[in-house]
C-alpha cells in the first residue's frame, strides 16, 4: 500500500513540477507569472481529441497536441504580453488574467461547456503486480514521462546556446542585452518551453482522468503556482522541489485523513504551504537572482 502511494505522489507531483517549471521559466526572465498557463494544458487537450477523432494515431495526437501547446504560448507571448513588455508587474498580473478569461469563454462557447470523454489506448489504463500491490501503468508512465522531459530540459538549458543564454537572462537580463543576444529570441523560445511543459502535463493530466472540458487547466496552475513559491519564485530546481513536495502532501493526507475530512484537504495543504513559507520565505530552493518587476 506504501508503494502505491508513493508510485501516486510522485506521478502527481511531477505533473506539478512540469507545471511550475513552465511558470518558473517565464517568470524567471520576465518577471511575469503566467496565470494563462493553465489554458496551455487545454489548448493541448482539445487538440490531442480533435486529432484522434480524425483518425490520427494516438503518438502522433500527443506530437501535435504539445506542439500546438508550444505554438500556442508563443503566440500569447506576441500578441499579448510582447506589447506589455517593460509595464508593471500588476499590468502583466491582469494581462494574464484577462488572457486566461478569453480563452476559457472561448472554449466554452466555441467548443463544449461539459467534458469530452477522450479514449487512452488500453495499454495505459491497465496494472501490473508487485507482489501482492497493484501499481497503475498510468502513473507509472507518468512518473517515466516526467523525469525523461525534466532530464531533457536540463540538457537543453546546460547543452544549448539557447539554454545558456536563458540561464544567463534569468540571472541578469539587462547584461545579457548588452551583450547583443536578442531578448524578443530569448522571451519567445521561454514561452514555447512553457507550452511544451504544459502540452506535456496535459497529456498526463488527460491520462489520469479520460476527458477534456474548458476549465481542466484552472487547479493545476493553481497547485503549479503554490509550488512555485514553494519552491522558490524564479528558481526552477526550486519548481521542480516544490511540485514532488506538493504531491506528495496531497498523496499524503489523502491516505491519513478520514473520508469525512478528505473534501478540505486543500485547507490543509495551503496551511502547510503557510508554515514552510513561515520558515523559508524565499521558499525551499531560492533563486540566485528573483526579478519582481
Amino acid at each position: 500500500m506504501l508503494l502505491q502511494h508513493v508510485v501516486n505522489a510522485i506521478s502527481l507531483g511531477g505533473i506539478y513540477a512540469l507545471l511550475a517549471l513552465g511558470l518558473a521559466i517565464v517568470f524567471s526572465i520576465v518577471g511575469l507569472i503566467n496565470f494563462a498557463h493553465g489554458e496551455l494544458m487545454t489548448v493541448a487537450g482539445y487538440a490531442m481529441l480533435g486529432a484522434l477523432m480524425f483518425g490520427i494515431p494516438f503518438p502522433a495526437a500527443v506530437l501535435m497536441a504539445i506542439a500546438t501547446a508550444a505554438l500556442a504560448a508563443m503566440v500569447m507571448e506576441r500578441v499579448a504580453f510582447r506589447p506589455m513588455r517593460g509595464a508593471s508587474v500588476t499590468s502583466l498580473l491582469l494581462t494574464s488574467f484577462a488572457v486566461s478569461a478569453l480563452l476559457k469563454v472561448m472554449f466554452q462557447n466555441g467548443l463544449s461547456a461539459r467534458p469530452q470523454p477522450l479514449a487512452m489506448p488500453q495499454w495505459m489504463t491497465g496494472s501490473y503486480q508487485i507482489g501482492d500491490v497493484a501499481i497503475g501503468v498510468g502513473p507509472t508512465i507518468s512518473i517515466v514521462i516526467s523525469v525523461v522531459a525534466l532530464i531533457g530540459l536540463e540538457l537543453f538549458l546546460r547543452r544549448t546556446v539557447t539554454g545558456t543564454a536563458m540561464r544567463a537572462a534569468a540571472e541578469d537580463f539587462a547584461v545579457v542585452r548588452l551583450m547583443g543576444i536578442a531578448a524578443g529570441r530569448v522571451i519567445a523560445t521561454a514561452f514555447a518551453l512553457s507550452g511544451v511543459l504544459a502540452g506535456i502535463a496535459a497529456l498526463l493530466w488527460v491520462a489520469q482522468r479520460a476527458s477534456v472540458d474548458p476549465l481542466m487547466g484552472s487547479v493545476p496552475v493553481i497547485k503549479a503556482f503554490i509550488a512555485t513559491v514553494v519552491g522558490g519564485l524564479g528558481s526552477l530546481p526550486g519548481a521542480v522541489a516544490g511540485g514532488l513536495l506538493l504531491g506528495a502532501i496531497e498523496i499524503g493526507l489523502d491516505a491519513v485523513l478520514p473520508p469525512s475530512v478528505v473534501p478540505y484537504r486543500d485547507a490543509f495543504v495551503l496551511s502547510g504551504v503557510i508554515l514552510i513559507l513561515l520558515f523559508r520565505p524565499q521558499g525551499v530552493i531560492p533563486a540566485a537572482t528573483v526579478r519582481r518587476g
